[in-house]
């Protein structure tokens, strides 16, 4: 067992950047409070839009060497995070960042060329089979991942959530890869949200304050993009407020991809540490345990015993 921590939370997310944005706040409390936290990472994003002018030298259609910078980064916003076990799938460099491309709807869709070797190509089955060393070594209860749009339709997403959701169920099979460790049964499986409430409240901020370029053309009463959930669909709510400014650390660390001013972030502004504080969840497997006055759980591993 890589660690003797009595909670182990796993996550598997498709690109650098992707975990501090969406359970960055968790980790650092999971972490401060002793459990284990392991990250795996799918690819290296090495398709992502560079931020930064004086590195746009390492684009793929350049040098190509967006990914080794990447690298770096994930290791300076884990070091934020005081997460100490973080993982490329298969090793660093097995799979590619796919690249996508924006449908007129408004999401994410895969690019009209992909690389051999994009992540989107991978075999599934062999890329679970990766996953399933690192849940037979780990044995965590709780697994984190995306949903089966991958949040806003990018096609790694999609594959992370489809990787992880076939690799809980082989490692669970004592029939499946006994090379590959004992079988382990992940008790609870939750897939990151963001709450249709909370954001349209945020949205609502922005408009009372005269701000009509944030999120241009968004209706604080109008339809939302696929990645918000209706606060029904909604399992967990972890409390990480304490944590936010580690959490907007590891954010700045991954420099080439993120802005903390941008109109994305902007909301942190109006609604607070309410947005990137406290951090979502669905329960997609398992029991829900116990809950708050607004029906949540508080924490991951709510419900499970210790083992």
């Amino acid at each position: 067992m890589a660690d003797s921590a009595a909670h182990r939370l796993l996550l598997v997310h498709a690109h650098p950047d992707d975990e501090s944005i969406g359970q960055g706040a968790t980790m650092a409390k999971y972490v401060a409070e002793g459990r284990s936290v392991t990250l795996v990472t799918c690819t290296a994003g090495e398709m992502g839009e560079i931020l930064v002018p004086e590195l746009e030298h390492l684009a793929a259609d350049k040098e190509d060497g967006l990914g080794a910078h990447r690298r770096g980064e994930l290791d300076a916003a884990m070091r934020e995070l005081g997460v100490t076990d973080h993982r490329f799938l298969g090793g660093f460099g097995t799979y590619r960042d796919s690249g996508m491309k924006w449908h007129e709807d408004g999401h994410a869709i895969a690019a009209d060329e992909v690389h051999e070797n994009a992540f989107w190509n991978a075999d599934l089955t062999e890329a679970a089979s990766h996953l399933v060393a690192v849940i037979r070594e780990v044995r965590p209860q709780v697994l984190v991942t995306y949903d089966e749009f991958g949040g806003y339709g990018h096609p790694d997403h999609i594959q992370a959530h489809r990787v992880a959701m076939y690799a809980a169920a082989l490692a669970a099979a004592p029939a499946y890869r006994r090379d590959l460790g004992e079988p382990w049964d992940i008790a609870k499986i939750y897939w990151g949200a963001m709450s249709e409430s909370r954001l349209r409240e945020g949205l609502r901020r922005l408009r009372d304050a005269g701000d009509t370029t944030t999120f241009e053309g968004m209706d604080p009463d109008g339809p939302l993009p696929a990645f918000f959930r209706a606060d029904e669909d909604i399992s967990a709510e972890v409390d990480g407020t304490e944590h936010i400014d580690q959490k907007m650390a590891a954010l700045r660390a991954h420099a080439t991809q993120i802005t903390v001013d941008s109109p994305f972030f902007a909301l942190a502004d109006n609604a607070g540490q309410e947005v990137w504080g406290r951090e979502l969840y669905c329960l997609v497997k398992g029991q829900q345990g116990p809950v708050g006055d607004n029906g949540w759980e508080t924490d991951l591993f709510a419900g499970l015993a210790v083992e």
